[in-house]
């Protein structure tokens, strides 16, 4: 993959996948906001069932992994998850794909949620439970996007928090760090959650697929459907085949359905 030396970090296009991670994210923000305004009763619902909880994962609310990143709670917040999704996804994904950056994001999501999922059930087995914070917010893809992004691209510097210049890796190894501390604290299944997500964002980048999980997914697809075809054509051969021996003539087709070269001095061959 390619790697950058150092240089000053500005703002990228806001384009591609990164454009429709912030946009969904910013529309999924506003329609809940608009919920609780409208009908607070049915906002609290929405975020009781849409933010992940693995208690209730467990009890069959199997579409909460895919739908907590779309739930955010507070204006500020929000506003620095979004900005740092576009930053770092911009970035990168002038350096890769569409596919690619979305695998990523999807990836991190994900070994975000198993990550609680795996801290809470072992806790709850061995007798010591958590206590159960509900995940919410895209923090998690963010941490793996920003995982990818100092060890692709460790040298870029950029201003933290507008003023103080840092290298991505070093930035990244921080979040790491306070992570790992938050670890100690109360809110361990939140920080073993978050570093879950940047294990998943250096998983993708080391074992993922290079073109993206789009072009894997378009591959695979093909691929069957092809193999549907030879199989039709195989059987249309098969029919033939016997159809040609009761008018007593001999045709031959090979393992793809193709029809083999006939002896020429074969007073029967089929033309």
């Amino acid at each position: 993959m390619p790697r950058l030396g150092a240089s000053s970090f500005s703002f990228p296009a806001f384009s591609g996948a990164t454009r429709l991670l912030v946009l969904v994210n910013l529309a999924a923000f506003f329609v809940l906001l608009l919920a609780g305004a409208l009908a607070p009763q049915l906002a609290d619902g929405l975020y009781h069932y849409l933010t992940f909880a693995p208690s209730m994962f467990i009890h069959g609310a199997l579409w909460q992994p895919f739908t907590y990143s779309f739930i955010h709670s507070g204006i500020t917040g929000t506003l620095f998850e979004l900005i740092s999704l576009w930053l770092m996804a911009g970035f990168l994904e002038q350096m890769h794909n569409e596919s690619w950056i979305t695998g990523l994001y999807i990836s991190s999501v994900l070994g975000t949620a198993a990550a609680a999922l795996a801290i809470f059930a072992v806790s709850s087995t061995l007798g010591f439970p958590l206590l159960q914070i509900p995940l919410y917010g895209c923090f998690g893809g963010i941490f793996g996007i920003l995982v990818a992004f100092g060890v692709l691209h460790g040298d870029m510097e950029f201003l933290l928090f507008f003023v103080i210049g840092i290298k991505a890796r070093y930035l990244t190894i921080i979040y790491g760090l306070i992570s790992i501390a938050m670890l100690f604290g109360e809110q361990r299944m939140y920080a073993f959650a978050q570093l879950g997500g940047a294990l998943a964002g250096l998983l993708f980048i080391q074992f993922g697929p290079r073109r993206g999980m789009g072009f894997v997914f378009s591959e695979k697809w093909y691929g069957l459907r092809n193999r549907y075809y030879r199989w039709k054509r195989r059987r249309a051969a098969r029919k033939f085949e016997v159809y040609m021996r009761s008018q007593g003539r001999t045709v031959r087709f090979d393992g793809q359905g193709r029809q083999l070269d006939e002896d020429p001095d074969d007073k029967k061959r089929w033309n």
